[in-house]
Parts: structure tokens; C-alpha cells; sequence
């Protein structure tokens, strides 16, 4: 075995997964919203954290705002 190995020279792909990689965050959310999404993601089978990003992801893709009038 060599003492020494080039890793760039070893696998110079770049990992084409970093540009979509996740950032953990934590937030607080109402129970009933994740009990909400939860249950959403049981319905077509996928785990509820995905679908919270997809929700979100589709707000941001199509520029959707909060219409919040405060009292």
C-alpha cells in the first residue's frame, strides 16, 4: 500500500448533490400543523418533513405572500 495517495486524483467528480443539500434547522410549529402534515404525508406516502419543504418551496417558486391583516 502507498504511504501517500493524490485524493483529486482519486475521484475528481464533484458530488452533484451539493447544490441541493439541506440545512437542519430547528423551528416551533402548532402540534396541529404537524399533526396536519403528518397526516398529509401518510396519504401519499411520504415523510412529513419533505412535504412541509415541498410546501414551502411551492410558496417560494411562485412568489405567494402571507395576506395577514392585523388587528
Amino acid at each position: 500500500m502507498r504511504e501517500e495517495y493524490d485524493i483529486k486524483s482519486l475521484n475528481p467528480r464533484q458530488n452533484p448533490y451539493t447544490k441541493t443539500s439541506k440545512k437542519p434547522i430547528t423551528i416551533n410549529l402548532d402540534e396541529s400543523v404537524v399533526g396536519y402534515f403528518k397526516e398529509e404525508a401518510n396519504t401519499v406516502g411520504i415523510p412529513y418533513q419533505t412535504l412541509i419543504n415541498m410546501y414551502l418551496r411551492d410558496c417560494m417558486m411562485n412568489n405567494r405572500h402571507l395576506a395577514w391583516e392585523q388587528e
